[in-house]
């Protein structure tokens, strides 16, 4: 079979899409795999080269160009995951192509496609009812998670966190931290004591300087920039403070204590589902409702903090 991802990452739209698609990749080892991607400022493209895939760039997220491609390859499957791709594009790819489509999904958004993925801990198959055609396949919830190996393993080799006076704390706002919301972060966390910290980021993070710039004088920052030992640190962790995203679903089977931040919109269902199911969240970041929620974790009294 020969299948083709279109997908795209950089510093606006972050790198989230790439990285789960070359897991699901990774689910046809026998098959022909082709990405179709931008050349975007800040794009993680060399990611899909180092894991052995072919890439074809395009210049616009246009129908023609992927029509083109699909009848050039004789592509069989194209995975979709793009949230500038909508039914109405799908529909007339499918139309023209006879490709199946399998679309990824985290917005319940209406598709044109034979399979749905949503692979979120609070995706429902119900909520897809008259979104999908009724032939679509739906994969939904915690059992479809795309993890890589490195989360399977690391959760095997997971030793519970010792009660040590220096607290370990995991940050991640993504990989392009599109709200710059690092240093604010960081600011709320030097007020406590006995913090050791590591915040992992990219270099598609337009703000890299600046954070590197202000972590370089504080002995108690670990930054981790294209880290490919995410799950190893998160062991490491007495807890996370991560954006409701993909990031999320790997603490979630890590089983690691978090407050997550929301910065987009597109964060909305999970941030809903973690705040039926009480978990510390954040609509927004402020750095009082912050303080408060790293004080619940450490189980820390106000004189504790300077």
């Amino acid at each position: 079979m020969n299948i083709l991802f279109r997908a795209d990452s950089s510093s606006a739209i972050g790198t989230g899409h790439i990285m789960r698609d070359l897991v699901l990749a990774k689910q046809y080892p026998y098959d022909k795999v082709l990405f179709a991607t931008q050349e975007l400022d800040g794009n993680i493209n060399h990611k899909i080269k180092e894991a052995g895939y072919g890439v074809e760039i395009i210049k616009l997220n246009s129908l023609k160009e992927l029509i083109e491609l699909v009848k050039k390859h004789s592509i069989d499957l194209v995975v979709i995951d793009h949230y500038g791709i909508d039914y109405k594009y799908e529909k007339k790819l499918k139309k023209r192509t006879g490709a199946q489509i399998l679309s990824f999904d985290d917005t319940y958004e209406k598709h044109h496609c034979d399979i749905l993925l949503n692979h979120n801990i609070y995706a429902k198959e119900r909520k897809y009812r008259d979104l999908v055609p009724k032939s679509c396949e739906l994969r939904c919830g915690s059992k479809y998670t795309l993890l890589r190996d490195e989360f399977i393993e690391g959760k095997k080799r997971k030793t519970k966190v010792k009660n040590n006076k220096v607290k370990t704390v995991f940050i991640a706002m993504g990989g392009a931290d599109h709200s710059n919301i690092n240093i604010k972060i960081l600011k709320v966390m030097e007020k406590f004591d006995n913090l050791q910290v590591n915040l992992v980021t990219t270099t598609a993070n337009k703000n890299l300087e600046e954070l590197k710039e202000y972590v370089k004088e504080m002995k108690w920052i670990n930054l981790h920039v294209d880290s490919n030992k995410i799950a190893k640190l998160m062991n490491k962790s007495d807890f996370a403070i991560v954006t409701p995203s993909v990031t999320l679903n790997e603490i979630y089977f890590m089983e690691i204590p978090f407050i997550a931040i929301k910065t987009v919109k597109n964060q909305d269902d999970m941030y809903n589902y973690l705040k039926k199911k009480k978990h510390l969240v954040m609509n927004r970041f402020t750095k009082t409702k912050l303080k408060k929620y790293v004080e619940l974790l450490l189980n820390r009294d106000d004189k504790n903090v300077k």
